[in-house]
């Protein structure tokens, strides 16, 4: 029997869990690692983390906006498991680790290349994979499949 996804749950997951990776990205990348990444990409090509010091509005709104694409993206692959695995906590920390492997072997060329050293990569990841599991937590807590449900 098929279940259909509750639209307006999902998009209130989806931006509770976009809320959570700007907050924690923003800090990462604004306060825990702004050093480490600036002297890393200016060690890859001189002056490079300077540019990337001085984003301007049109790209920190795109960062934002994207955050809320993976909040949503989260929460949909939430709701889609779900009916698999059942709902709550479990299924949705199995989320965030499919999203942080993807991620993971999509970024992991940074850290060949040069652009970010091992250990920046390396915390950075541990960052990531927490903000990838607490959003998908938050999101899948927001999302049920009956309408005016918590």
């Amino acid at each position: 029997m098929a279940v259909n996804m509750n639209t307006q749950r999902l998009v209130l997951g989806g931006l509770a869990a976009g809320v959570v990776l700007n907050v924690i990205d923003f800090l990462s990348n604004a306060v825990i690692f702004a050093d480490r990444m600036r002297a890393d990409a200016n060690a890859f090509k001189p002056g490079f983390g300077d540019q990337m010091a001085v984003m301007g509005g049109a790209q920190i709104a795109t960062y934002v906006f994207f955050d809320f694409i993976v909040g949503m993206l989260l929460v949909w692959t939430y709701a889609a498991i779900r009916p698999r695995f059942g709902p709550g906590p479990r299924t949705a920390m199995y989320v965030g680790l499919l999203f942080f492997v993807f991620g993971v072997i999509l970024t992991y060329g940074y850290k060949e290349i040069g652009i970010m050293s091992p250990g920046l990569w390396y915390s950075y990841a541990g960052l990531w994979l927490v903000n990838l599991l607490v959003a998908s937590m938050v999101g899948g807590a927001v999302y049920s499949e009956e309408p005016g449900t918590a």
